[in-house]
């Protein structure tokens, strides 16, 4: 029962791993294109301009001894908690999905005590990037963090 190997054979081969290559890049392209929900920066030149600016402004912030802790409290709200100067700060936030998949939520933090803060806004699970923003007097603190 030996057979030989023919070109209709080889055919089959070409095809099926070729077939089979292609099939795949185009599922993972389809994955790609469904899981990124935007563009970073809307015009990469222009930002670069400001890179510099940036790096300065985070120097600053770097400089001013703020630190914080945010945790997620069983209702969904967040609770942050402030250290560094400064008696009073107002704390501002907004979460934003990484994937863009859901909208962004603003969310209002009231001073609590203890350098403590608590959002008005539940946030709901899943992961989530929060960007701070803390400001006491003069001087403005932010930061960015991953909440899971």
């Amino acid at each position: 029962m030996n057979r030989p190997f023919t070109g209709r054979h080889m055919a089959l081969v070409l095809v099926g791993f070729f077939g089979t290559i292609i099939a795949v890049n185009v599922v993972m392209a389809r994955y790609a294109a469904s899981t990124f929900g935007g563009i970073v920066v809307e015009n990469s030149y222009v930002a670069s301009q400001h890179f510099n600016k940036w790096l300065d402004d985070a120097e600053a912030e770097r400089a001013l001894g703020w630190d914080a802790v945010t945790a997620w409290r069983p209702d969904g709200r967040l609770l942050v908690t402030l250290k560094g100067p400064g008696a009073e700060a107002s704390v501002a936030g907004v979460a934003r999905h990484p994937l863009g998949r859901l909208p962004d939520r603003a969310l209002r933090f009231e001073a609590i005590g203890e350098g403590r803060y608590l959002s008005h806004e539940a946030v709901p699970e899943g992961r989530w990037t929060l960007r701070l923003a803390v400001a006491d007097g003069a001087q403005r603190w932010r930061r960015e963090e991953a909440l899971q």
